[in-house]
Parts: structure tokens; sequence; C-alpha cells
């Protein structure tokens, strides 16, 4: 994981700072992603007296409670003029206009084998390449096979020291739990933090590849892509 030490300079600016640590893995600064939005802390902390010292703390021993149950990475190798200048970038953003939703998301109708027709938001094949996945379900293949694989199991289809993660999305797990428990990690249960070494980006694509094989639309093994 990605985290600034305490050899980088100490000239360096907040928002240097911070989009240098791992910090862009689990937060950005108009909308949530596992963290809250950088303004939407700024806008929390304006008035209060001892928000710096609460902020300043928690980026130093991370954990959780005041916007969620997900646990904050800590960031103990961070200096004190660091951690200084990454909360005077964050709290300068209390006016930053929060980022609007789409107005309308496109839904994607598929078959199951068992004759039931199931809505994604998100496409899982080509359109009009039969079964050719998209660029996304396939670079999810991709990332699932070089990482995931060894704890849950070869493409999606179990392991033993990890949960079955079809069964997990089977189970109702959303695409939010699975960002955030990707990113944060399950440090009780051996699971590690992926923030700092895959991108929202990337773990977004993961979740597509493992709901097309939970719904056993995404066959195993590589699947055909628009590439191919």
């Amino acid at each position: 994981m990605q985290q600034l030490g305490k050899q980088n300079s100490e000239g360096e600016n907040g928002e240097t700072l911070v989009k240098g640590s791992d910090c862009s893995s689990c937060h950005t600064v108009e909308r949530q992603v596992v963290g809250p939005a950088y303004n939407a802390v700024a806008k929390s902390c304006a008035g209060q007296t001892d928000a710096v010292e609460k902020m300043d703390a928690r980026i130093q021993e991370g954990g959780s409670g005041n916007w969620g149950d997900v646990a904050m990475t800590p960031h103990p190798d961070l200096t004190d003029a660091q951690r200084k200048e990454m909360m005077k970038w964050i709290l300068s953003l209390k006016d930053t206009v929060a980022a609007q939703p789409p107005a309308e998301t496109t839904l994607y109708a598929y078959t199951l084998k068992d004759g039931t027709t199931i809505k994604l938001d998100f496409p899982l094949f080509v359109e009009g390449k039969g079964p050719k996945v998209t660029k996304d379900v396939f670079r999810g293949y991709e990332l699932y096979d070089s990482y995931c694989f060894r704890c849950h199991g070869q493409d999606a289809t179990g392991g033993q020291l990890a949960p079955d993660l079809r069964h997990s999305l089977v189970a109702g797990m959303k695409q939010q739990e699975f960002l955030s428990v990707a990113m944060a990690g399950r440090k009780e249960k051996g699971m590690p933090g992926w923030a700092g070494f895959l991108s929202e980006k990337d773990v977004i694509q993961v979740y597509k590849y493992v709901k097309g094989r939970s719904l056993d639309l995404v066959p195993s093994g590589r699947p055909p892509s628009e590439q191919d």
C-alpha cells in the first residue's frame, strides 16, 4: 500500500501530498467512494474548534465511526507537517459543490439459465457481439486472476482461504459494499486492504466480472472479449 513517508519533502503542498498517497483510493473531492468526499468532511468540520485535532488523529491512527463502519487506514508514517498541509487543503474545499448523480441510469436486461430476467446498471457483453464481454468485464477478469484468485479461487470459482465471491453477491452484496471491503480489507479475517494498489475503477471492474460469474452468464476461464 502506498503511503508517504518521512523521506518526502516537507515543502509539498497538501493537494500533492493527498493525491500522492493512498487517500485517493477511498476519497474524492466531490463524491463518496469508500470514505466521505473531502468537501463533505470540510463542511462538517466548519465551526468545530477541535476539528483539526480530530482529523489529525484519524489520519494518523485510522479507525471508523464518524462516517460509517468501514475503518480508515492509519498513516503513522506521515509527519506532523505533512498531515497539517493535507488537512489545510481538505478544509479549503468546504465550498466545493457536491457532484450530481446521473439523471438517468441505463439498465441492461439478461436472461438467466432458469429463464428469469435480471437487469443490471452496466453491460456485461458488447452489444451485437454475442458472448463477447465488455472491456470492463474482461479487465475485471484479468485483475481477479492476478490478485484475488489466491484466496477466492481461480476464475471466481471459490477458494479454501476466503469466501466464494459469487455467493457473496448472490446473497446481496452490492457494488458499494464490495468496493469498501476490497479497499479497507478485513484484518480480523486476514484480508488485506487494496487501497493504494488498486484504484476505484479497478475494483469496480473486478465487481462487474464477479457479478457476471455469480449470475452464471460469464463463463469460467478466459472469457471471449471484443479484442479477440
